[in-house]
């Protein structure tokens, strides 16, 4: 049994325990009050992943060290450099490959559907701090320090998911009006959590996806108002009451919500046709995207319990 590293108990990460756990893999979770899911074959560790040499140890003798971390989404720029020093550090001295979860925003605004040879042409400040992240770990790589490993997904649905669309479906299923500043039928890609679990390790295992990006295998995209009416139609709700907030709301609203603040730039996702094409890590890695049915059906169950 292979020993894997695992920083963060969040949707990606717990999912990632699970699968290796199932596998019949030993699994270290790392957090900070030392939470994750309860499993005979994961052992939960209380450490500060952004202390380097801590983390260092607690990587020794592993295959691989996953990032599944999030930090708050306003605190991006101070809390991402030192967490993914730390990270690669400890991947440079131990030896094992550094699977990191990365996002979209690295590409910035689109207009075509994205893969991985998509420019990383962001301008905001949360897109910068990714690809730093990403070039740091890539020079590494190619410098013979480190091996090194990075999946992206679209917005993720599934249980625990906190996407838009997880904000989104429990007021559908609940007959409920909802009021946000989106194209409710712009073509959208959906990211199931389980898919990004098994991309991550089957790039962590496979020498073949080293020293590059992968994007998650995703169903067709899909606007968001035929993924709440198929997620209202499983339940017999009514039929989704959705309705275009102007974004002039969305910036007033950042004046005194963080969240909201930090949303302002990444509205584009939800304003035009937002595509992943993820046919390069099933061609590859043999992944499979979980059919959209399947997807949604999985989803209401998980938020109805």
């Amino acid at each position: 049994m292979a020993l894997h590293v695992i920083v963060g108990a969040g949707p990606v990460g717990t999912a990632t325990a699970r699968l290796l756990a199932e596998r019949g893999e030993r699994v270290r979770v790392v957090t900070r009050r030392g939470t994750g899911p309860a499993h005979s074959a994961i052992e939960r560790i209380a450490a500060d992943a952004a202390d380097a040499e801590r983390l260092t140890a607690l990587t020794e003798g592993a295959a691989a060290l996953y990032n599944c971390a999030n930090p708050a989404y306003h605190r991006w720029p101070l809390d991402w450099p030192p967490l993914a020093a730390a990270l690669l550090t400890a991947a440079e001295r131990t030896g094992a490959v550094l699977a990191t979860v990365g996002n979209l925003y690295g590409y910035g605004p689109v207009d075509a559907p994205m893969t991985e040879a998509t420019p990383l042409a962001a301008t905001g400040t949360k897109g910068r701090v990714r690809n730093r992240m990403w070039a740091d770990a890539l020079a590494a790589h190619r410098a013979g320090r480190a091996r090194i490993t990075e999946v992206r997904g679209s917005d993720y649905v599934g249980a625990e998911g906190t996407s838009l669309a997880m904000m989104v479906l429990p007021r559908v299923l609940a007959g409920q009006r909802v009021f946000l500043p989106v194209d409710w039928d712009a073509p959208h890609t959906w990211t199931y959590i389980p898919d990004v679990a098994r991309t991550l390790v089957a790039a962590a295992i496979d020498e073949r996806a080293w020293g590059r990006a992968w994007h998650v295998p995703s169903a067709p995209a899909v606007s968001m108002r035929d993924l709440a009416g198929r997620a209202a139609a499983l339940v017999g709700a009514p039929a989704p009451r959705l309705i275009r907030m102007p974004y002039s709301v969305l910036w007033v609203a950042g004046l005194a919500n963080p969240f909201a603040r930090e949303l302002r730039e990444t509205a584009y996702q939800f304003d035009r046709p937002y595509v992943l094409d993820s046919t390069a890590a099933t061609a590859t890695l043999g992944v499979e995207a979980t059919p959209l049915d399947r997807v949604v059906k999985e989803t209401v169950a998980a938020l109805r319990g």
